[in-house]
Parts: structure tokens; C-alpha cells; sequence
């Protein structure tokens, strides 16, 4: 008999389809933009703003979504015989966002870990796995959600973590201005979402107590 207290996960949303960026047309919404906020764009530090931001946009904000977790995490290896299928944990991953909600920087570092399944993925891939999430207009809580299951995924790990500590503008430069602010998000798959030794290798390795 199941337990009441027995939880089902949801299958999850998937998210509404993206289209292609237009740096042409944001150009001109930034231009009208700046027009509504009263500033003057004869002004020679704003002549070639509309462009300069929409590049950067486009370059460096929301590349992200033209990639797939399966582009980034690139070529896998079988994993190493006799291995017992050790934790392998890499720290410090720093990412920059754009939170949703304001358009507003988010800063921080991504520590992620898997239990290796038959394949395993080059350190600097798991960088190009955050950045592949980062690099969209994304919550901190689905960054680290949508790190976690792509590995599990991809990789067919039988345990992935992603936690991730950031600041976020939003919270630092207005509203509350909580200008020390540090916000954390985690997320776990497979045998890392119970609480167990693993879990407490990957918290003991990342300088925390459980």
C-alpha cells in the first residue's frame, strides 16, 4: 500500500517556444526607449547606444537560447573501469543572467556535481551547461533546476546537484536595496535528493554543514 506521504513529481512544462532575436528591431525599441525616458539622443554617448546594447543582447544575454544542453555538454566518455562511480564536484563556475522579472543583472557562482552514469563530461562542458541556462532570461530556482535535470538526462547520472549563490540587482539596487544580499538556490536528481552520504560528500566539499 502507498503512503500518503508518498510524493509524485510533475512532469514539467515545457517552456513556450523562442524566436530567433531581431538586433534590428531591438535597436529600435531601445532607441524608443530612451526617446520615452526624455534623454537626448543627439547626445554622442547615446548616437550608437541602441545598436551597442542590442549586440550585447544579443551576444551575451540571450545566446542561450539558441543552444541545447546536448550541444554544450559536446562529446562524452565512457567512464573509467573500476571506477565506483565516485562524486565528482566542480566549484566556483561564475555566470552572469538576466533576471526576468526587471532585466536586471544576476552575478554569481555555479557549483555542480553528478554521480557519474556509463558517460562522463569534460569539466569546462559543465561551465557551458550553466552558461547555456544562464545566458536566457531565467529565475535563479530554474537555473539550477534546469542544470540538474540535464545532466541526469544527458548524461544518464543516477544523482546531479546544481547549488548556485548570485546577486541579484533586483534585490540589491532597488526595492529593498539589500545591498550584501547573497541568494542561494539548489536543486538535486536521482539519489542526490535524499539526504545521505552523498549528499553529505557534496556539502562537506562545498565548505557547508547539513
Amino acid at each position: 500500500m502507498t503512503s500518503s506521504k508518498a510524493r509524485t513529481r510533475r512532469a514539467p512544462i515545457p517552456p513556450p517556444p523562442v524566436s530567433v532575436p531581431d538586433p534590428v528591431a531591438m535597436a529600435a525599441a531601445v532607441k524608443a526607449f530612451l526617446h520615452a525616458a526624455g534623454l537626448p539622443l543627439q547626445d554622442a554617448n547615446l548616437v550608437d547606444t541602441p545598436q551597442r546594447v542590442a549586440d550585447a543582447w544579443c551576444r551575451d544575454f540571450l545566446d542561450g537560447y539558441a543552444k541545447t544542453p546536448e550541444e554544450v555538454l559536446g562529446k562524452t566518455f565512457p567512464m573509467a573501469r573500476g571506477s565506483s562511480r565516485e562524486l565528482v564536484v566542480v566549484t566556483n563556475l561564475r555566470f552572469h543572467s538576466m533576471c526576468p522579472h526587471h532585466l536586471l543583472p544576476v552575478t554569481g557562482v555555479a557549483h555542480v556535481a553528478y554521480v557519474p552514469g556509463k558517460q562522463v563530461a569534460g569539466f569546462g562542458r559543465l561551465s557551458a551547461l550553466v552558461d547555456c541556462f544562464a545566458h536566457r532570461l531565467i529565475l535563479q530556482e530554474d537555473l539550477a533546476r534546469e542544470v540538474a535535470s540535464s545532466l541526469a538526462r544527458v548524461l544518464g547520472s543516477p544523482g546531479t546537484a546544481c547549488v548556485i549563490e548570485a546577486e541579484q540587482a533586483c534585490l540589491r539596487m532597488r526595492g529593498a536595496q539589500q545591498r550584501d544580499a547573497i541568494t542561494h538556490a539548489e536543486a538535486y536528481e536521482g539519489v542526490l535528493r535524499q539526504e545521505g552520504a552523498l549528499r553529505r560528500e557534496l556539502w562537506a566539499r562545498l565548505g557547508a554543514r547539513r
